[in-house]
């Protein structure tokens, strides 16, 4: 690649955001750079006491129908698309008086903040920009000749290669922020298109796209010869995309994945009834537990198991306290997030100079939709997020024996966590913490054998008389589709469970618990996590 510089004699400016703005453009006019610009962008260039010349002076006609022509016209475009070294491209521009725009600077309408916003529909179409799309993809298409850029932090990067390069750019330059352009108005295209359908309620488009903003360059993926990058999408879903990281080392991608588990989860416990503490391994929960503050939540989520916690993620509902803090930084850990944390909780993490600590604003809304996407071979699946949430469903008692109050409460619990651990899922809970979590297992037996063996292990090393399975409830995130499962948690002590049901063998399965006299109910809710 020949590397040609490009030197600017002019700049069409046409910015929402204006940070930066001005003093960009009396850097551009201190080499001598013509700046055009149209309506808004215009008056402030000018107020700064600039020259600038207004679109419609070059065009020949004023803008239009509310500022939606301005710019859609053969003397912009032309001067964008025009090949400088073509003879046939130099000769039209001549004949037609077109004159050459080397810079364009464009940030389009702020689509995605009018929606974020909860603006109305007719609000959101205006926010729908037309001209500027059109002329960052005519720029972008010419990046030969024409430099563009598409947001404030590029400024700085033309600037410097104005100033090196005695007032021209050079063609990497203009190549890497063409590939940047291309990539805003797809973004911006996908926020467009999936806002449409969900206002029409189009479950299945024709096509689904979806695009996002770079927060950072990742070290590595899931492996180190796997490379990776977090991006930000339109969603403004508080978690560990929005939260701010206030210490520690920089997020992994494992890190990352791990957290947002954990917060998903920790969401379901809603602050102002209870406090409650998720410690999450490997994607999955390993301690779930509600308290009467913080610190009791932890211990009793740490007590399910004291091996796995280690090098894990914490996640509490609450503002993170002192005490809680204090207790949390005992062990290892990788990852603490919080809706918010008192300065003292602060200072106590900051002695753990490798701890992250994410604040995150607030909880994300369980019932709340949204949609979730999964890559496979050459497609993309795309479904409704989640948002079942136990407290609303409707549990029909399908055995003789009726839960009772303390049972019906700790299988809302236990459904709640069920909901967030990989499938096949069993979880065993008591007094509202979780005692022993099966996951990720091809058979649902294996799952509850592995929850129950894990039980088992916390008693050992705490030196309890039996594990804390005895008189214990279990959740299923699936039906049972033989009784052998159930017969594992039977015997492992659960009196009571709470599952979908659905299964061809359900009355074998009631026939089982009937038996062992315990209760049995079912949601007609199933929570597969794959």
């Amino acid at each position: 690649m020949t590397d040609h510089p490009r030197r600017v004699t002019r700049a069409l400016l046409s910015v929402s955001d204006k940070a930066g703005l001005i003093e960009f453009a009396r850097a551009l006019a201190g080499h001598g750079i013509e700046l055009v610009s149209t309506g808004g962008t215009a008056k402030a260039i000018a107020a700064a006491g600039l020259k600038v010349r207004d679109v419609s002076e070059l065009t020949g006609f004023p803008e239009m129908m509310d500022g939606r022509v301005k710019t859609l016209h053969p003397k912009v475009h032309g001067g964008l698309l025009a090949i400088r070294d073509n003879a046939e491209h130099t000769q039209a521009m001549k004949a037609h008086g077109i004159a050459p725009i080397d810079l364009l600077v464009v940030n389009l309408y702020p689509f995605e903040a009018t929606v974020d916003k909860g603006a109305g529909f007719e609000e959101c179409i205006e926010n729908i920009d037309i001209g500027g799309p059109a002329m960052i993809r005519a720029a972008a298409k010419n990046h030969d000749d024409v430099a563009v850029v598409v947001e404030p932090q590029d400024y700085q990067s033309v600037l410097d290669e104005l100033a090196a390069n005695q007032g021209a750019t050079t063609l990497s330059l203009r190549r890497r922020l063409a590939a940047k352009a291309y990539a805003r108005t797809a973004a911006y295209d996908a926020a467009i298109s999936n806002w449409f359908a969900g206002e029409l309620k189009v479950e299945a488009p024709d096509f689904r796209a979806f695009g996002g903003r770079l927060i950072q360059a990742l070290r590595y993926g899931e492996n180190p010869h796997q490379t990776a990058a977090f991006y930000r999408t339109p969603d403004k879903r508080p978690g560990v995309a929005t939260a701010r990281q206030l210490q520690g080392k920089e997020l992994s991608y494992n890190n990352i994945n791990d957290t947002d588990a954990a917060y998903e989860c920790i969401a379901e416990f809603d602050p102002a009834r209870t406090a409650a503490c998720v410690i999450v391994k490997h994607a999955n929960p390993c301690g779930v537990a509600e308290g009467v503050d913080l610190v009791s939540a932890y211990r009793k989520a740490f007590a399910c198991d004291t091996q796995s916690p280690y090098g894990g993620i914490i996640a509490v509902n609450r503002t993170l306290d002192a005490e809680a803090a204090r207790v949390i930084t005992e062990i290892l850990t990788e990852v603490i997030i919080a809706p918010d944390a008192t300065e003292e909780a602060i200072a106590i993490i900051a002695k753990r100079r490798n701890l992250r600590l994410l604040l995150a604003g607030s909880l994300p809304d369980p019932r709340a939709a949204g949609l979730t996407a999964k890559t496979v071979a050459g497609g993309l699946l795309v479904q409704s997020r989640d948002n079942a949430v136990a407290d609303d469903l409707t549990l029909k008692t399908v055995t003789k024996r009726m839960p009772t109050e303390a049972e019906l409460r700790d299988l809302r619990f236990a459904f709640r966590v069920a909901k967030h651990v990989k499938s096949n899922t069993i979880v065993y809970a008591k007094d509202l913490a979780t005692v022993g979590i099966g996951a990720g297992q091809m058979s649902r037996v294996d799952s509850a054998r592995i929850a129950a063996r894990k039980a088992q292990d916390a008693a050992d090393e705490a030196k309890l008389a039996q594990p804390m399975t005895k008189g214990s409830v279990v959740a299923s995130d699936a039906f049972f589709p033989f009784a052998d499962g159930l017969l594992v948690a039977i015997e492992a002590g659960a009196t009571a469970v709470i599952q979908p049901g659905g299964s061809i063998r359900d009355d074998e399965v009631i026939k089982a618990a009937d038996e062992a006299g315990i209760a049995m109910v079912f949601t007609g809710v199933r929570h597969f996590r794959h």
